[in-house]
């Protein structure tokens, strides 16, 4: 027994010496096939410190300097920080973003490319009635109403069909002559007096139908049949049942609308893409998938001063009858195509009203602005003429930001250098929307005043009900001149106005903290809202 218990410890203590060998041997392997590193620092492993920020703002203030996050007290929005690098790396007019900042914002980017644009302009318009196509039946003598066969507006009759019965002296006299001629009583058969007397009776409004009747030998007719000279509708009635009438007395109007009108608003600076002869397409929400082609016949010389837009008239077939006089058309105008320029997708744009400015992107996240001179519009894109080079690429979302934040510093490199912090403690408010003493009371008082601005409607989204403007600088506001959606305080805004008018407006901030529309007007009426200087309680 004891000799098997010794045997059992020879066993064990063998195999751990054989595992310590085995280990000492793999450790050795190990560090002959890894090279030698020289010993690190504590610089080396520590991680890349964070940029410093030296203040948050709101961008649509940018002015306004807080010191430290959380929601501007301005905007419905959050405040966005300032790092000392971008402090000091912008270079004249432009300015560089944060990468991450400009993720946060939502900046996007196009490449300006060379292409030429269709003249096709996009419109509305409203289906009139063809005036060419009037007809007016007339009464030639003096007489009487004796039967009315269509006695109601807007009754549809085809060409020949009886609209009434006519007694009239003049004519029956004229008959009576005309047989006793035809037939040479008394000697009086002369073929010129036959031929006067028929031509008379031509004259007084008988067809050839009604003469041919008499020269076969038919009595004369004491009522004579008046009959409807074409297809229509009668637009207008003045024969009554009985009534007398009078030479050139209008009996009946007679509307064809087997070809009608559609006349179309066209903005003024679109205009120039518009000629005779250029082919329209008109679409109607009455009848969805339905297409009505026909071509530009005139252009009204004048423009609308409320609307700043020009008419132009195209001619529809309507054999069916489908379009009616006052529908409301979709209207597309195709012009001639344009040349080769460079193009900028159209919400790259910032229009001021004075000056058209697109933000071209730099390497290493600069950004500068750029004044370009712009041509024709189509299908979302714009023509750039000047100030813009095939290649480069403009913001087409968060570029009002950039270009306000570049206005700002090309403001404040000229003004006195104020301590940064007596800025932040004396003349900002917090950032959990407290103000300070003077800068609470002047906030106060923006909330409340209705500001004044300046600027072209860019587009009406009655469905959202908001109008969005192409809009000069407020100044009470310290806002600078951008492109941007307001809501209308009234509803009925939204029909006063339309795309490409002039107008002066006042924003009012609403219970919900947002700039709504209180005051429109178009610019120069005597209805403008006061000058952009202003406010008003």
């Amino acid at each position: 027994m004891k000799r098997a218990r010794t045997f059992g410890i020879a066993i064990g203590a063998a195999l751990l010496l054989a595992l310590t060998a085995f280990t000492g041997y793999w450790i050795g392997q190990r560090q002959e096939h890894v090279a030698p590193t020289a010993p690190t620092t504590q610089s080396e492993v520590a991680p890349k410190p964070e940029p410093k920020v030296l203040y948050w703002y709101d961008p649509m203030y940018p002015d306004k300097r807080f010191d430290k996050p959380g929601k501007s007290p301005f905007m419905d929005m959050m405040l966005v920080p300032r790092y000392a690098d971008e402090e000091g790396d912008d270079q004249g007019e432009g300015v560089r973003v944060n990468p991450r900042l400009a993720q946060n914002l939502g900046i996007r980017l196009a490449r300006a490319e060379l292409g030429s644009l269709a003249r096709a302009v996009d419109t509305v318009g409203s289906v009139q009635a063809d005036e060419t196509r009037v007809v007016s039946v007339q009464s030639r003598s003096a007489g009487w109403v004796e039967s009315l066969r269509v006695r109601s507006l807007n009754e549809r009759v085809r060409r020949g069909q009886l609209l009434a019965h006519i007694y009239s002296p003049d004519v029956l006299a004229a008959q009576e002559e005309y047989l006793l001629l035809a037939r040479g009583v008394a000697g009086a058969a002369d073929a010129d007096l036959t031929a006067a007397a028929r031509q008379r009776l031509s004259l007084l409004g008988l067809s050839g139908a009604q003469i041919a009747a008499l020269e076969r030998g038919g009595p004369a007719q004491r009522a004579v049949a008046v009959h409807a000279p074409a297809d229509g509708i009668v637009s207008e009635l003045g024969a009554r049942e009985g009534a007398q009438v009078s030479p050139g007395m209008t009996l009946f109007s007679l509307l064809d609308l087997s070809s009608v009108w559609v006349v179309a608003e066209v903005p003024e600076r679109q205009i120039s893409g518009v000629a005779i002869g250029a082919a329209v397409q008109a679409t109607l929400s009455a009848y969805p998938g339905d297409s009505f082609a026909g071509k530009v016949e005139y252009i009204y010389p004048g423009v609308s001063s409320e609307t700043r837009s020009v008419r132009v008239r195209a001619s529809l077939n309507n054999k069916d009858w489908k379009l009616k006089p006052g529908m409301v058309a979709r209207v597309r105008v195709h012009g001639a195509t344009a040349i080769e320029r460079v193009l900028v997708p159209r919400e790259a744009l910032i229009r001021t009203g004075q000056r058209n400015v697109v933000i071209v992107a730099e390497a290493g996240g600069a950004f500068r602005p750029a004044e370009v001179n712009v041509g024709a519009e189509s299908d979302g894109k714009t023509e750039i003429l000047a100030g813009l080079q095939s290649g480069e690429q403009v913001v087409v979302s968060g570029q009002f930001l950039i270009d306000s934040e570049a206005n700002l510093r090309s403001v404040l490199a000229r003004l006195s250098a104020v301590p940064s912090g007596t800025a932040m403690g004396a003349d900002t408010a917090a950032s959990d929307g407290t103000h300070g003493n003077s800068g609470g009371a002047a906030q106060d008082a923006r909330d409340s005043a209705t500001h004044y601005a300046e600027g072209v409607v860019e587009s009406v989204d009655r469905q959202e009900a908001e109008i969005v403007i192409a809009h000069g600088p407020f100044e009470t506001l310290r806002m600078p001149a951008m492109t941007m959606g307001f809501a209308a305080g009234d509803p009925a805004m939204l029909s006063a106005v339309t795309p490409g008018q002039r107008v002066r407006f006042g924003i009012r901030r609403d219970s919900q903290g947002r700039f709504v529309i209180a005051e429109m007007a178009p610019a120069g009426s005597a209805n403008a809202a006061p000058s952009p200087g202003g406010t008003q309680r």
